[in-house]
C-alpha cells in the first residue's frame, strides 16, 4: 500500500503504518477538541497546561461552583491514556469524553498527561515523560518548587490522595510509574495512595501468541526489547522484573473485561501482587460481555457508566 506513491514498510493496521520516508499515519483515534469552561453535560472544567518545552498536559476540575462554595480540597489522579503507546492523545474527544463522566463522578481533580508516542521518541522518554508529569504535580507541595504552580492543585487539591491511572498502555505507565515511586520516592514525600489499572498492557510468551497484533504493537514501539514480549516493562512476571513488593502505593485497582485479550494478564497480575507480599489492598473489577477500553469507546452503555461509579468509588473510599 502506498500513501502519495510511498511504500509502507510497517503496517499494524488498524492501528499504525509507517511508510519509507518516515511519515506515521495514525489509524486508530478520535479527533483533537479543545479544553472546556464548563462542560455542557457533567459541568467539568479543564484546561491545558505546559509542564516543560516538550511536555503537555490537561487538567479537569469538578463543577467549580461546587467546590468553590464548600472549599473542599479534592483528590488528585494523574492520568495515562490508552493507544499502545503509539496512538491516541490526552486533547482527543474520547479522552476528554471520558474523563468529563469521571471527573464528574468522582469529584476528582485530574491532570492527564499528553506523553510523548512511539515511534517518534523511543519507549525510555515515554516513561519518563509520565514519571516527570508525577513528579510536576507533587512539586506543588514544596515551598521553593522551582515551577509555576498550578491554582486548581494548590487551591483544591489534596496531596495526601493521589492516585495513579490509566487505561491499557496507560495502564501498563501507572503500574511502572507506581513501581518506580516506589524505589525512588516522590517530592515533598508525596505518598500514592492508590493505582488503578484499567485493561492493563501487559504481555507474556505464555499467554500471547508473538504473532498477535498485541504483541507486534509492543516490538514496534520497542525494538530493542532484549526478551521481547517478555520485556519486564511489558511482563510483570518475569525473573528480571522489579519485585512487586515495591509497589509505591497502599491500595490497587484492576479492571478486566471478559472479551479482552488482556483480561487473563490482569487477572494474573493481581493474583500475584496479593500473594508476593506487598502490604497494601488489591481490588479487581471484572466486566461480563465486553472489550477492552468499552468505558471509553461507548461511555452511555449502562456496564459503562456501572465501571466508572466502581472506579469513583475506589477513589471515594
Amino acid at each position: 500500500m502506498d500513501f502519495d506513491g510511498n511504500e509502507v514498510v510497517i503496517d499494524l493496521s488498524p492501528v499504525i503504518r509507517v511508510y519509507k520516508d518516515g511519515h506515521v499515519e495514525r489509524l486508530f483515534g478520535s479527533p483533537y477538541v479543545p479544553p472546556s469552561p464548563e462542560d455542557s453535560v457533567t459541568g467539568v472544567s479543564s484546561k491545558d497546561l505546559t509542564i516543560s518545552s516538550d511536555l503537555k498536559a490537561r487538567i479537569y476540575h469538578p463543577k467549580l461552583s461546587i467546590t468553590t462554595a464548600s472549599n473542599k480540597k479534592l483528590p488528585i489522579l494523574v492520568y495515562y491514556h490508552g493507544g499502545g503507546f503509539c496512538v491516541g492523545s490526552t486533547f482527543s474527544f474520547l479522552s476528554q469524553r471520558y474523563l468529563n463522566l469521571l471527573v464528574s463522578e468522582a469529584n476528582i481533580i485530574t491532570v492527564s498527561v499528553e506523553y510523548s508516542l512511539a515511534p517518534e521518541h523511543p519507549l525510555s522518554v515515554i516513561y519518563d515523560d509520565s514519571w516527570t508529569a508525577l513528579q510536576w504535580v507533587t512539586a506543588h507541595v514544596l515551598e521553593n518548587p522551582g515551577i509555576k504552580k498550578e491554582p486548581w492543585l494548590i487551591d483544591h487539591g489534596d496531596f495526601k490522595k493521589i492516585f495513579i491511572g490509566g487505561d491499557s498502555a496507560g495502564g501498563n505507565i501507572a503500574h511502572n510509574v507506581v513501581l518506580r515511586a516506589g524505589v525512588e520516592g516522590l517530592n515533598g514525600g508525596v505518598k500514592i495512595l492508590g493505582g488503578i489499572l484499567s485493561f492493563p498492557y501487559f504481555l507474556s510468551s505464555t499467554e500471547n501468541r508473538g504473532d498477535s497484533l498485541l504483541s507486534k504493537i509492543w516490538v514496534f514501539v520497542n525494538p530493542s526489547a532484549e526478551n521481547g514480549i517478555d520485556d519486564p516493562k511489558i511482563n510483570p512476571f518475569v525473573e528480571k522484573a522489579p519485585s512487586l513488593t515495591e509497589l509505591g502505593c497502599s491500595r490497587l485497582l484492576v479492571c478486566v473485561a471478559e472479551k479482552d485479550e488482556l483480561r487473563n494478564l490482569g487477572i494474573r497480575y493481581a493474583e500475584v501482587v496479593k500473594k508476593c507480599g506487598w502490604k497494601g489492598e488489591v481490588e479487581v473489577v471484572e466486566v461480563e460481555g465486553e472489550g477492552h477500553c468499552f468505558q471509553i469507546l461507548n461511555p452511555d452503555g449502562e456496564k459503562a457508566k456501572h465501571l466508572i461509579k466502581r472506579i469513583a468509588e475506589f477513589i471515594k473510599q
